[in-house]
């Protein structure tokens, strides 16, 4: 599996819970708490296979500009992590205070998702090549595997 291919279905799959929550009401309040559980998973997931397999692969193959543009990329991740996704948590999904937050989420995740399939993936399928993607994708894969075990394991617990 391609590294850049599997981020970008797991793009697609941020960018349908994202819809789903968007378009939700304040009556959806059980809807509401499962999607936001569910976007807060894949995001966390997705956020560390990125920044632990590829950002450093791009970061060591490019020079100056690829540099800004990972620490533009970890900056968005931080915000999204640190801020805006842990108040949306302590948000009442029956209010339209909610609805904003999920608006300002959206708009925050659509952008860096727009700006990695733009900027940053065109050029690291340039500098990195095909063989390296493959490999970096088959790392994502079992880090993946075993953060949704780990994850799924505390949710039980």
């Amino acid at each position: 599996m391609n590294a850049i291919d599997l981020l970008e279905a797991d793009h697609e799959r941020v960018k349908a819970i994202l819809t789903q929550l968007s378009e939700s009401t304040e009556r959806g309040i059980k809807k509401r708490t499962e999607l936001l559980a569910k976007l807060e998973m894949e995001i966390t997931i997705h956020t560390q296979i990125e920044e632990e397999i590829l950002y450093p692969a791009f970061k060591a193959a490019g020079a100056k500009e690829q540099d800004v543009m990972y620490y533009e990329a970890k900056e968005e991740h931080r915000t999204v992590d640190s801020l805006v996704l842990p108040d949306l948590k302590q948000t009442d999904p029956s209010t339209p205070e909610f609805s904003g937050r999920v608006k300002v989420v959206k708009e925050l995740l659509e952008h860096h998702i727009e700006e990695e399939e733009t900027e940053m993936f065109p050029q690291a399928r340039k500098l990195l090549g095909k063989a390296k993607l493959e490999e970096l994708g088959l790392q994502m894969e079992a880090m993946k595997a075993e953060y949704k075990k780990t994850m799924n394991h505390g949710m039980a617990a």
